[in-house]
């Protein structure tokens, strides 16, 4: 009776961790997620092979690897639905201190291979980029922090979770990589709106972001080479963004055929960051259409679940990670279409790259353990008591 007028999902005593997780979690969102993955694989190996014979290697040699890292990325995130968000917090916390040492010391020990900026440790067998990892824990340690001071007699949250703000945006602008100095932006100010922030504060961020944008502009070559190419008023047909222009262009609604594209023969980052234009070329507007239709229904439906959460911790923390996923998403396709400037950002769960699938594994395991249902979890609870009492 209980369950029929508050609509909550009741506990079982004792139940064990599988039937629980599986009955509690949302598997069509887990479903959208595997299903990015597969279409990663597929376009992989399309895109993959020139590269591969580029650099001497097996044909299948980076399809390979994405298998091996996705499958990896896969069962964290499946590990990590599985835990309390106690326990997800408490984890994100320590990553985040790990991921920040790793950040803060990559000009010391990382290395640019070549690319012209300073974001990946070399292991020999792979590289690491803490950035992407940084992502996701700092968006759930800045909830926390904006969480509790909300509470009576709480710390000025806030106001720290501002300055670690600045401090984590200036190392990755120091890299340089304004694409992820941007995104974690966006991740902590739709978590602070949420949170209710002044109308005030965010124009002032917004001028902060100009400000600095212009001052890029001015100072870096790369960066205002890329804003360059982006306001031409035509687009240079032997730089990536012309390749894939004319990519998406040649695919018209369905394709020139499997193996029949082009693209991936000129486009170096055909397997990462431009691996949308290799999927429009190929498969045509149908396939563009339904890897976006995923990344709807996956942000979607979380955002659904996170409204009826009463815990301000966990609604604070789901909708950065579901707005940051959501937003790297169209960042991605939004460069592959000359909407926004070139950024060298992968498209999550598509794109080839072993720190992009683990920590997007983790992001989304985080994010999954969030919105599983949980008695007493609706905030439609608390309205029906106050307006009984």
């Amino acid at each position: 009776m209980t369950e029929m007028v508050y609509g909550t999902v009741t506990a079982r005593v004792g139940e064990p961790i599988l039937p629980k997780w599986w009955r509690t979690v949302d598997r069509w969102s887990m479903a959208c997620v595997f299903a990015l993955f597969g279409m990663g694989l597929l376009l992989g190996l399309a895109a993959s092979p020139p590269l591969a014979a580029k650099n001497g290697l097996d044909p299948f040699h980076y399809v390979s690897r994405q298998a091996v890292f996705g499958c990896m990325a896969m069962t964290t995130m499946v590990i990590i639905s599985m835990m309390s968000t106690n326990l997800v917090r408490r984890l994100a916390i320590l990553m985040f201190f790990a991921t920040f040492a790793a950040l803060a010391l990559l000009p010391v020990f990382g290395t640019d291979f070549g690319k012209g900026a300073t974001r990946w440790y070399s292991l020999g067998f792979a590289s690491l980029q803490p950035s992407e990892f940084l992502k996701p824990v700092f968006i759930v340690f800045s909830a926390w922090l904006i969480a509790a001071s909300q509470e009576i007699n709480g710390p000025p949250g806030k106001v720290f979770s501002f300055l670690l703000t600045c401090v984590v945006v200036g190392f990755l602008a120091l890299q340089p990589d304004f694409g992820q100095a941007c995104l974690v932006l966006f991740g902590w100010g739709v978590v602070y709106f949420v949170a209710g922030a002044p109308l005030t504060l965010l124009v002032g961020m917004a001028g902060g972001v100009v400000a600095a944008g212009v001052s890029a502009y001015n100072m870096s070559e790369h960066f205002a080479r890329r804003i360059d190419g982006f306001l031409a008023a035509e687009v240079d047909p032997t730089t990536q963004l012309g390749y894939a222009t004319n990519a998406i262009r040649e695919g018209g609604y369905f394709g020139v055929g499997v193996g029949e594209g082009s693209v991936k023969w000129s486009l170096p980052d055909a397997h990462t960051d431009f691996i949308i234009a290799v999927a429009a070329e190929e498969y045509g507007l149908v396939m563009v259409i339904a890897i976006i239709a995923l990344y709807a229904v996956f942000t979607i439906r979380a955002l659904h679940r996170l409204m009826k959460e009463r815990d301000p911790f966990i609604r604070l923390a789901g909708t950065g990670l579901a707005a940051m996923f959501a937003m790297q998403a169209i960042i991605n396709m939004g460069v592959a279409v000359r909407l926004l400037p070139a950024k060298g950002m992968t498209l999550p769960f598509v794109s080839n790259g072993g720190s992009s699938l683990i920590a997007g594994g983790i992001a989304l395991g985080m994010l999954l353990a969030f919105t599983r249902k949980r008695p007493q979890g609706d905030m439609r609870d608390i309205m029906i008591q106050r307006g009984r009492g």
